[in-house]
């Protein structure tokens, strides 16, 4: 019995600023002479235009977390501080998404949700914003709840497979998914180049996902899910990591890894499809999380991919960001709404931590009618604009 993602929605925190702002922040804000030249160097060639934020600190001197101290640095605020502003902010942003995709998504009402799947790397919280989704919407307080920790950007992939297996066990089951991040509570202010990477590519951001095996009306585009695989590259183990210090969690981010990621990236695609009796030439749409722009351009070019394939995924980036793992399904959900044909073979990928590549086949049915890529997505406090430096974004 196949499952079915309904509906996908999206939401950001309420601060945006734009990458011209944050370059010249950081810039101002690392000590190094050269350091500063990396910054101006790296911010350019992200292909990030826009991104948000759960702390306005960004644009202050007094800020939350970060503050400027009196000879032009900043302080390093301790992991218990920033975890603590993510417990009250994700807490927020996972209860107004809850709310708006049980608003779009007509199909089901709040009472038939028996479980919330929720994926999270950037905190910790007990009880978490699974438990508030239940009480502030009023779901049934016998709804089943699991956390999917520290997995990092491919934990989407994860949470819908959970999704999947449940609905498959139970034909009534209907499973709220949710990936939320608050990549920029840490920030890590320093002249390292890897620490510069991460602050320039890392936003804020959540999606969440309605899953049933209920069979949808067709009224609007859906994904039925073919199936998911994991694998791994050993040889990127020291290359991309994640832990827990004293001063926030620790982004072990080389710059080795796009090409980590391209030199395997055909064998283990094309493996993973021939299992489903599909070949690379039968991918209708590419939905590849934007860990970064270079990560982009090896997949075009490893796959051998047409100039367009990726355009999804490298608007989301210019538009948001990596917001690690909710970034994926900000890509299915513009599919979704951007369908023009009844059908498509898609094949999702995110990468993370290990180097640990996650795959999703999906076949997208319907064509949208109607819809608008970024609809919905409500007003924002432009903070780029409040000093004249906001580009237009998405």
């Amino acid at each position: 019995m196949p499952a079915f993602i309904h509906h996908i929605a999206t939401e950001t925190p309420e601060f945006i600023y734009s990458n011209e702002f944050a370059r010249e922040r950081m810039k101002g804000w690392v000590t190094e002479p050269r350091a500063k030249r990396m910054v101006e160097m790296i911010y350019e060639r992200t292909g990030i235009e826009t991104r948000y934020s759960a702390s306005d600190d960004f644009l202050r001197d007094d800020g939350v977390l970060f503050r400027t101290l009196s000879d032009g640095t900043i302080n390093s605020p301790t992991t218990g501080e920033r975890n603590a502003l993510y417990a009250k902010a994700a807490r927020e942003l996972a209860v107004r998404l809850a709310r708006k995709t049980l608003a779009e998504c007509a199909v089901f009402e709040k009472g038939e949700i028996t479980h919330v799947v929720f994926a999270s790397c950037t905190g910790f919280a007990n009880p978490g914003p699974d438990y508030h989704i239940i009480r502030e919407l009023g779901l049934n307080e016998s709804v089943e709840r699991y956390t999917v920790g520290f997995m990092g950007c491919y934990a989407a992939f994860p949470a819908l497979r959970m999704a999947a297996q449940f609905c498959e066990a139970n034909p009534q089951a209907v499973v709220l998914v949710m990936c939320l991040e608050l990549c920029s509570l840490h920030l890590q202010v320093s002249d390292r180049p890897e620490s510069i990477v991460a602050n320039a590519l890392f936003a804020d951001g959540a999606a969440a996902a309605l899953v049933s095996a209920r069979e949808p009306a067709g009224e609007r585009p859906y994904y039925r899910l073919q199936g998911f695989q994991s694998a791994l590259i050993p040889s990127g183990e020291t290359h991309m990591a994640w832990d827990i210090g004293d001063h926030g969690f620790n982004m072990v981010l080389s710059a080795y890894v796009p090409e980590l990621i391209g030199s395997n990236i055909r064998e283990m695609v094309g493996g993973i499809l021939e299992k489903r009796g599909l070949g690379l030439a039968e991918v209708d749409e590419w939905a590849v999380h934007p860990g970064g722009r270079a990560i982009l351009d090896q997949i075009e070019e490893q796959l051998g991919l047409p100039g367009e394939a990726l355009e999804m995924s490298r608007g989301v980036l210019r538009d948001y960001g990596n917001m690690s793992s909710p970034t994926v399904m900000f890509v299915l959900k513009g599919f979704l709404e951007e369908a023009e044909t009844e059908r498509a073979m898609t094949c999702a990928i995110a990468f993370g931590p290990g180097l640990t590549v996650e795959t999703a086949v999906l076949e997208r049915c319907g064509a949208a009618v109607g819809t608008a890529r970024g609809e919905g997505k409500g007003e924002k406090v432009a903070l780029g604009e409040a000093v004249g430096m906001l580009d237009a974004g998405g």
